[in-house]
């Protein structure tokens, strides 16, 4: 009873449940990231938001107290075919943790951190330019599995569906210039410090949405789709700083300094305060990079 007397509290006092949370989770023999955000709709109701290892966010319509902490429950998104995926938590000092009903009654063991605050500044100061791609080889690059990316006449490619290729190297806030193509039908997207979706595929002519070309996967929908033909090349021209993102897409600022809200799906791993490498998504879909040009912010 202790617990539920903590975060049952006054409708005008914040609860300590509120709140994005980068989450854990022991799945199919790894750990995969996930993330949640719990936060009040009226003047008790707790509601919600939920990533899990892939996909897009999820609404989470109800977060119910419970007298050893809360429960909710979601439907499936591309899980395979059975139960709503079920929560049970509890908060323990710092720290959720819990237990996930996946949609094949497999229990899922997860715990939380609060997501941290990243700082941010309006003045920035840009380091030198680096090349991530040097035109001959994948030196500085990694395949997350059986590598099918080549270098072909210059160009870095994905001729098929395979593995993802992560940069060695590691940043935390930057500009990224990324000249890319893709054929008809093809998906591909760039994983900003490997936790945050830009989405590139074969939308031209779609509605802007959160989920089409130049979209930060499942949260932030551009203001126009600016999305050229396929086998055309096509620019990217991002700019992270703490969690604000502005995204100029074939020379038409599309995302414009708006905050990412949390990792989206097929993260790396949800240790959001820490610099993280790009990813370049190959499990969708054939891509071809003819420039990946990094200005890391300068350091204090």
């Amino acid at each position: 009873m202790l617990l539920f007397s903590i975060i049952s509290v006054n409708a005008q006092e914040s609860n300590p449940l509120e709140g994005r949370w980068d989450l854990e989770m022991e799945w199919m023999g790894k750990t995969v990231p996930s993330w949640l955000e719990i936060r009040k709709s009226g003047h008790e109701t707790l509601i919600g938001r939920f990533v899990f290892a892939f996909g897009s966010a999820r609404p989470v319509s109800e977060v119910k107290l419970t007298e050893s902490g809360f429960t909710f429950s979601i439907p499936r998104q591309w899980e395979p075919e059975g139960e709503d995926m079920k929560f049970e938590g509890s908060l323990q000092g710092d720290l959720l943790q819990g237990v996930m009903h996946y949609t094949d009654g497999s229990q899922v063991n997860w715990t939380g951190k609060r997501a941290p605050k990243l700082t941010y500044t309006d003045k920035p100061a840009w380091g030198k330019s680096i090349n991530l791609f040097n035109g001959k080889d994948l030196t500085g690059w990694h395949a997350d599995n059986e590598n099918q990316w080549v270098v072909k006449d210059g160009i870095l490619t994905s001729p098929k569906s395979g593995a993802n290729l992560i940069s060695d190297d590691k940043f935390m806030d930057f500009k990224l210039h990324a000249e890319f193509r893709y054929p008809e039908g093809s998906n591909s997207g760039i994983y900003l410090r490997g936790r945050y979706e830009v989405q590139i595929a074969d939308h031209k002519g779609l509605e802007a949405s959160d989920i089409n070309f130049s979209g930060i996967y499942g949260f932030l929908e551009p203001n126009e789709n600016a999305a050229k033909a396929a086998g055309e090349w096509q620019t990217y021209d991002i700019t992270l700083i703490g969690r604000r993102v502005t995204v100029v897409a074939n020379g038409k600022t599309v995302i414009n300094d708006q905050t990412i809200p949390g990792i989206t799906g097929g993260a790396l791993d949800s240790k959001e305060g820490e610099p993280g490498s790009f990813m370049i998504q190959g499990d969708h879909g054939p891509i071809e990079f003819k420039a990946f040009e990094v200005t890391p912010l300068k350091s204090e």
